[in-house]
């Protein structure tokens, strides 16, 4: 199990990306810090936003089993592949994070306690928001087999708000490194999602709730991650310390978005 409530205060590294930004640079942005991982403990937290929405499939899912490919590119609604696994998830009103760490005595060496661990400090960021959340039993098989979105029924330890879903979360892990990704809506946006969706209306209906209608008020991405922060913080006894990219780093991320999430090959074609 994991020895955070025994172990010293520690740092991770924050990265926080107020600005929104183009689906393909986000995921490349993730897969540099994935790599940039060290084989001592390490971890960062980052938060970030999308210039436009962004449908995002999972690693290993067929687009044409999932997206309204036609849809989207009439609309402009970009598509990207994540490194992640998972479902489809449809980013656009919304805070979106990503962990990335190399720490197993945090997290423990396996995806379902590092999940779990993760899952039980974001509801550390909801209570302080004023939320009543809680961890979700396991899916019915139909959802964990099929191609429904993301947002249709929660995984087992995603968390829920008044029997609907918050978050919606990925994991991928190399040996002791592992990254996860994870969306939490602002505001309401089945009705995109259903139209993206390469599902009909009535077999792609989502059970989500964004932050705005469990709160009953508009809430902003700067009031939301604050919270998030708080909470995370918190919950694994950690300091917070603040990056920048620096230029080198963001050259090596433009070689990433080319080579791979600005590619069509990456996106479109089958994964193994």
């Amino acid at each position: 199990m994991s020895n955070v409530e025994t172990r010293p205060h520690m740092e991770w590294k924050l990265i926080l990306d107020k600005k929104p930004l183009p689906g393909s640079w986000n995921m490349a942005v993730d897969d540099f810090l994935f790599r940039s991982l060290s084989d001592e403990p390490q971890t960062y937290l980052r938060f970030y936003r999308w210039e436009w929405p962004t449908a995002s499939l999972g690693y290993s899912q067929d687009i044409r089993r999932v997206v309204d490919v036609e849809y989207c590119r009439k609309n402009g609604i970009d598509v990207v592949r994540r490194m992640t696994g998972g479902k489809l998830v449809l980013h656009h009103k919304e805070v979106t994070y990503s962990l990335g760490s190399s720490d197993c005595e945090t997290f423990t060496s396996t995806l379902a306690d590092s999940y779990r661990l993760i899952s039980e400090a974001l509801i550390r960021g909801f209570e302080k928001m004023g939320l009543s959340p809680y961890l979700a039993d396991a899916p019915p098989d139909s959802y964990i087999k099929g191609h429904l979105p993301c947002f249709s029924y929660p995984a087992r330890n995603e968390i829920e708000v008044d029997g609907k879903k918050i978050v919606g979360s990925a994991q991928k892990r190399t040996g002791a490194k592992f990254i996860q990704h994870g969306s939490v809506p602002l505001e309401e946006d089945e009705g995109l999602l259903e139209l993206v969706s390469a599902l009909g209306k009535n077999e792609s209906k989502v059970r989500m709730i964004s932050l705005s209608q469990a709160l009953g008020k508009t809430v902003t991405f700067d009031w939301a991650v604050e919270r998030l922060i708080s909470g995370m913080s918190e919950f694994f006894k950690v300091d917070m310390i603040p990056k920048i990219l620096n230029p080198e780093e963001k050259k090596l991320i433009a070689k990433i978005q080319e080579e791979r999430y600005g590619s069509e090959a990456w996106t479109y074609g089958i994964r193994p």
